[in-house]
C-alpha cells in the first residue's frame, strides 16, 4: 500500500511571455504548496498565449525550478509550449523532462501546434498519476483511455473561464474511474482572451466530493492528502 501523498493544484499570477517572472512565481508557489506534487494550469511558463516561443527542458531559465523542487522534495508539473506542442514537463531534484503533450487541440490552438500523440502516466512514491491538459479533460475517451493505464489520480492542467464547467468534469471523472481528481486552473489575468480565468483549482476524492478548492484569485492553492 503506497504512503499518503500530498498534492496541490495551484495558480500563481501570470505575466504574459515571461519566463523568467513566471518562474519566480512558481519557485514562490512550490515551497508555499508544502506538497510532494504541485500541479500547474497550461502554459503556466508563458501564460495561455499561443504565440509563444517555445521552452525547452534545458532551459537556464528554469533551473529556479530544479532548485526548489530537490530543497522542498517536490515533483512540478508545469506547462509550456515545446516543440511545437502544448506540454507538461515533470521538475524534480533530478532535472526536467516532458511528462506528456497535449492530445486534443481546441480549434484555434490547431493552427499552432501538433497534438500528443498518446496518455501518460507518471509514477510518485507508488502513485500512478495520469496527466491531461485542458481540453483533454472534457474528452471522455481521453479519461478512459487513460484510466485503462492504471490510475491512482488523474491530474489536469487548465485554462477556462467557467468554474462549473471544471467542476462538472472533474466530477464526472471521478464518479466514471473512481480516482482523484486534480485541476490546477489558471486565475486572473492570463492571455488569450480570458479576462479572467475562472480559478478555483480543485481535487476531488474517488468518491466526487471537493476535498480542497481554491477561490478565484490568483495565488491560490488547492492541497488535500491522498490516502
Amino acid at each position: 500500500m503506497p504512503e499518503p501523498l500530498t498534492l496541490a493544484g495551484v495558480q500563481p499570477p501570470s505575466t504574459s511571455h515571461d519566463v523568467a517572472a513566471n518562474v519566480a512565481e512558481h519557485v514562490l508557489t512550490i515551497h508555499a504548496a508544502h506538497s510532494r506534487v504541485v500541479l500547474f494550469p497550461e502554459l503556466s511558463l508563458t501564460g495561455y498565449e499561443l504565440d509563444a516561443q517555445d521552452v525547452v527542458p534545458d532551459d537556464p531559465r528554469l533551473e529556479p525550478l530544479i532548485e526548489a523542487c530537490a530543497s522542498s522534495n517536490t515533483v512540478a508539473l508545469v506547462g509550456a509550449p515545446v516543440g511545437g506542442s502544448i506540454a507538461m514537463l515533470r521538475v524534480d531534484s533530478t532535472g526536467i523532462t516532458v511528462a506528456y503533450r497535449k492530445m486534443w487541440l481546441g480549434h484555434i490552438e490547431a493552427d499552432h501546434f501538433e497534438p500528443g500523440e498518446k496518455p501518460a502516466v507518471i509514477t510518485v512514491d507508488g502513485r500512478r498519476l495520469g496527466l491531461a491538459i485542458c481540453k483533454d479533460t472534457g474528452v471522455r475517451r481521453h479519461a478512459a483511455d487513460t484510466a485503462a493505464l492504471g490510475l491512482d489520480a488523474y491530474l489536469g492542467g487548465v485554462c477556462e473561464d467557467d468554474a462549473d464547467v471544471l467542476a462538472n468534469r472533474s466530477r464526472r471523472i471521478a464518479a466514471e474511474h473512481g480516482v482523484w481528481v486534480a485541476f490546477a486552473s489558471f486565475a486572473g489575468m492570463t492571455g488569450g482572451g480570458y479576462e479572467p480565468a475562472a480559478g478555483g483549482s480543485s481535487i476531488r476524492t474517488p468518491a466526487g466530493l471537493v476535498a480542497a478548492q481554491a477561490g478565484p484569485e490568483p495565488g491560490g492553492i488547492a492541497r488535500a492528502v491522498l490516502v
